[in-house]
């Protein structure tokens, strides 16, 4: 089996989240800045197969886009362009953020860990995943 690649698309940094091969298991990977994502999603698909990749799609509370929206929109057709094999999924993003700063904080991470936006970005895309693979169940 491949695995599932999700991504919190940001406008400075953009947070990755991966599957085990059997897809049991959802997982943080990196954050990296959202100018150097295509590469560096290019250099995993090398190394690891993928069946579909979930980015998250940012809405507002009365279910709109925010004004993220736009430029996620964008990048799935980027991202359908450079992986025309692989089928990419946008997932409801919201409350992620605040998710994983609470998911840290019963985690006991420091609060030097907390401030690191990085470590938000990634456990929210681990948290987008984690949905994602509960919807299909």
């Amino acid at each position: 089996m491949a695995r599932l690649l999700a991504i919190d698309y940001g406008s400075k940094r953009t947070g990755i989240a991966v599957t085990d091969p059997l897809q049991i298991i959802a997982t943080a990977l990196d954050t990296v800045r959202t100018h150097d994502l295509l590469g560096f999603l290019k250099e995993y698909n090398l190394k690891e197969e993928l069946e579909a990749i979930i980015i998250g799609m940012p809405k507002k509370l009365d279910n709109t886009d925010s004004e993220n929206a736009g430029r996620v929109q964008a990048f799935i057709k980027i991202l359908r362009k450079n992986f025309p094999d692989i089928p990419v999924y946008p997932h409801d993003e919201r409350f992620t953020s605040s998710m994983a700063l609470q998911s840290m904080i019963a985690g006991g991470s420091k609060k030097s860990d907390r401030r690191d936006k990085g470590n938000i970005d990634k456990i929210s895309a681990t948290i987008i995943l984690q949905s994602f693979m509960e919807s299909r169940r």
